[in-house]
């Protein structure tokens, strides 16, 4: 049986150019590279479309304990390996995430966003679960910490949707997925 989702999945993240979504020890210092007074890189534009946020544990944890958490206002999925009790917005999930992320997408809605970390977005590829990446690759090589694709996962295709150039060197890149059923017309790029 094959669904027709009107949601999609989304990831919007910071990689180094090397593929490094944070240095070791959970150091994001890197970013700062491309910090800019007034600049964005169309983040602002991007949640506002968002009412739903997926995030694990660890980077909800690393959130919370550096910085208010920026999602109170959208209905958010701690996924975790332990139950807690409900907080406002706030769901600790220890179920089924497939089932979770295909149920979500079947209800009316704005943007889902996975808003990290590493081990979640690989595990929502797997499973074939992400219909966008958006990826701003900041120009510097950290050499080592969190990768943002892990080894031997899937080959999963690409169609690239949209590139943005920025002055402080910073590329953005908007990939579709491709499923792995979907068929690709002719004269297509991937």
């Amino acid at each position: 049986m094959e669904f027709s989702y009107s949601r999609k999945l989304k990831v919007f993240i910071a990689m180094s150019l090397d593929g490094y979504i944070a240095q070791p020890a959970d150091n994001l210092d890197f970013l700062k590279i491309v910090e800019k007074e007034g600049e964005d890189y169309g983040y602002g534009e991007f949640i506002a479309k968002v009412d739903t946020v997926l995030m694990g544990r660890h980077t909800y944890e690393w959130i919370t304990s550096n910085h208010p958490f920026p999602h109170s206002d959208k209905q958010c999925y701690i996924i975790t390996s332990k139950s807690h009790q409900k907080m406002g917005n706030l769901i600790f999930f220890d179920g089924n995430i497939d089932q979770l992320v295909t149920d979500l997408k079947q209800k009316e809605g704005g943007v889902i966003f996975c808003d990290g970390g590493a081990t979640l977005i690989n595990y929502l590829l797997s499973k074939n679960q992400i219909d966008e990446l958006i990826i701003s690759i900041v120009p510097v090589l950290v050499g080592g910490g969190i990768r943002l694709f892990f080894d031997q996962r899937h080959e999963h295709r690409m169609k690239l949707l949209n590139t943005r150039s920025f002055s402080t060197g910073l590329v953005q890149l908007q990939y579709s997925v491709i499923g792995p059923n979907e068929q690709i017309s002719d004269g297509e790029t991937y």
